[in-house]
């Protein structure tokens, strides 16, 4: 069986890097996608949806050297489920509250934006169109 995931999204925060004990480099990032609807009632609908994105080896350099917060990115990978149930991660907000936590392991990651971030400020306009702030990301 096979699965994939296609989204397009900009980078919460800075991407993370780290290498395995092997020496292989791995590369963490999320990303906001966004959707826009009217509803029913006539009214406006915002809704953003955060993914947790890990990528490997020389991309993860790569991703690791080029993106910033509020980079636009195309990932194409397969979502990563939670090893004991199944089902996408599971967590308790500081408030109380449960959220879940979506991961994708990517193959591909395409760099959308023309230039960093933070060379043309656009770091803060980039992210997620102005609809989600750095600390409501889940993970």
């Amino acid at each position: 069986m096979f699965h994939t995931i296609v989204l397009v999204g900009n980078l919460g925060r800075d991407p993370e890097m780290r290498y395995t004990p092997s020496g292989q480099a791995v590369t963490s990032f999320n990303v906001a996608t966004n959707r826009q609807y009217t509803n029913n009632a006539g009214a406006n609908v915002k809704e953003t949806i955060w993914f947790k994105v890990s990528v490997w080896g020389k991309q993860a350099e790569s991703c690791n050297q080029y993106l910033r917060k509020g980079s636009k990115v195309l990932v194409e990978g397969r979502l990563q489920a939670d090893p004991t149930t199944g089902h996408p991660r599971t967590f308790q907000r500081q408030d109380g509250t449960t959220g879940t936590n979506f991961e994708v392991m990517a193959n591909t990651v395409r760099f959308l934006s023309s230039t960093r971030p933070e060379e043309d400020g656009q770091a803060d306009d980039a992210l997620a169109d102005g609809s989600a702030e750095d600390n409501n990301i889940p993970f």
